[in-house]
């Protein structure tokens, strides 16, 4: 029982520092940085560049440290994670996750298109990992409301093994099937929920 309640506190300390952390002016100076391209809310205004906001902290914690050692390259991202700390990369990952969610960006003017893709999505079961909202959870990213450029891009790349990192094998048996048509479709429905 004593083991219990140690636990139990043990959590309640460490999500009240990653509320902390995420409050801090340091950590709000540092994500100053990524506003230059990922908006200054977290959301992005930027042809390919996704929007942070919402996003769930563990995911963005692991993209970071993915750019840091190279596994998922970018050559905007490179010289800025050699810069940061592990502790920089857990505030920033608690930052973004409590910014709130894009929405999106103008209303679906293709809700055929946008049918296609969530057959696309039941289909390939993208809910499995993403939730049923698409909202992310944990290491695993938020969809809903995304760029839709960016989505697509994104695909494209797990299909074509230019991105790995994380959960990159997944994403490669589940994009590589996938047609243009279907990348489109699905990455259209995504952006407009």
């Amino acid at each position: 029982m004593r083991i219990g309640f140690v636990l139990m506190l043990s959590g309640a300390m460490l999500c009240g520092s990653i509320a902390k952390a995420a409050d801090t002016p340091s950590v709000k100076e540092k994500a100053e940085v990524c506003a230059g391209c990922h908006g200054d809310i977290g959301i992005s205004q930027t042809e390919n560049i996704p929007s942070l906001a919402g996003q769930p902290d563990q995911f963005i914690q692991w993209q970071l440290v993915f750019f840091r050692s190279g596994a998922r390259k970018s050559e905007q991202m490179q010289p800025i994670v050699e810069q940061i700390s592990n502790e920089d990369i857990r505030s920033l990952g608690a930052y973004f996750a409590s910014l709130t969610p894009p929405k999106p960006a103008t209303p679906d003017d293709n809700p055929d298109l946008s049918q296609k893709g969530a057959q696309a999505a039941m289909g390939r079961r993208c809910a499995s990992c993403h939730g049923d909202t698409f909202a992310g959870t944990k290491a695993v990213a938020r969809l809903a409301g995304q760029r839709e450029e960016y989505l697509i891009k994104a695909l494209h790349d797990y299909k074509s093994s230019v991105r790995s990192g994380g959960a990159g094998a997944a994403m490669a048996e589940v994009a590589y099937p996938l047609s243009d048509e279907e990348i489109t479709a699905l990455a259209h429905y995504l952006a407009h929920l």
